[in-house]
């Protein structure tokens, strides 16, 4: 009797799971389905747009190229995205191999400060960031807008790499300074390829974060020829005597392709650096 209620029991719970996954399923795919969907349709409007369009048409797509600066926003970003991922990853290792590994003065006032700092959202610093940015002239400029990125994002990442880093036994590092290694190549042969999951998952965050700012974009960038894809797509839906929601929607497709595509190419280590937590020694 006992073990059919808990079969019972197992059985009930198993199935409220499966409910709750659904559902929360739906949730999410449901939207993506009614942009792709409307990015398809022969309407301009947002009132005509379909999950599942009436005529099927690729002109939103084509028109995207051939009558906007899509293009050219779309190389911005592509930009400013590679150059965020390189540079973000590069010094949030750095700086988390320095906390992990050496010990120095302010150290641990160091890190209250990385704590501190990313419990902000990048935008509340959007008027210093500007007035300092106009002082250097950075302003209207993808150089600025990639540092702001790195920048934005190096607290949350020094912290994330750090406490990885930390689980990397240090008797790889003891035995390579044995060998007469520097710290230079511990670091670059040994810490570097034992972390790959977390620095993937740090990487593909970083390539993310442009495609999707717009608040920052917006402040710091003035002339056409240096917009980003949110502030492009935005422009498209932001003007009331000009509302094209389906031409938006086919750059949202576009928009999420690479990062799809990155996503898939580095799931593997993407999990890996997610579920990590283990010794490495």
């Amino acid at each position: 009797m006992t073990s059919k209620r808990t079969n019972l029991a197992a059985i009930l719970k198993m199935t409220l799971i499966y409910i709750e996954l659904i559902v929360v399923a739906i949730i999410v795919i449901y939207p993506l389905i009614w942009i792709v969907g409307s990015s398809f349709g022969s309407s301009k409007g947002l009132a005509n747009a379909s999950p599942i369009p009436a005529h099927t048409t690729l002109n939103n797509y084509i028109d995207l190229f051939r009558n906007t600066d899509f293009p050219l926003w779309y190389m911005n970003t592509l930009k400013v995205a590679a150059a965020n991922m390189v540079f973000g990853v590069l010094l949030s290792t750095l700086g988390a191999y320095a906390f992990s590994r050496f010990k120095f003065k302010g150290k641990k006032a160091s890190l209250l400060t990385i704590l501190i700092l990313q419990m902000f959202p990048a935008f509340l610093t959007a008027i210093a960031v500007y007035m300092l940015f106009l002082n250097f002239g950075l302003l209207d400029s993808l150089t600025g807008l990639a540092i702001v990125g790195v920048a934005a994002q190096l607290p949350y990442n020094i912290w994330l790499l750090k406490g990885y880093i930390d689980n990397i036994s240090t008797s790889f590092d003891e035995a390579a300074l044995i060998d007469g290694a520097s710290r230079t190549q511990i670091f670059i042969r040994i810490i570097m390829p034992l972390a790959s999951p977390m620095l993937t998952f740090v990487a593909v965050l970083q390539f993310a974060a442009p495609w999707m700012d717009f608040i920052l974009p917006r402040l710091l960038i003035s002339s056409e020829e240096k917009k980003t894809v949110a502030i492009g797509l935005y422009s498209m839906i932001s003007d009331q005597t000009k509302n094209e929601f389906t031409l938006f929607a086919a750059g949202s497709v576009l928009v999420a392709i690479p990062i799809a595509i990155l996503y898939i190419i580095l799931q593997k280590y993407l999990i890996n650096g997610l579920t990590a937590g283990g010794d490495k020694g």
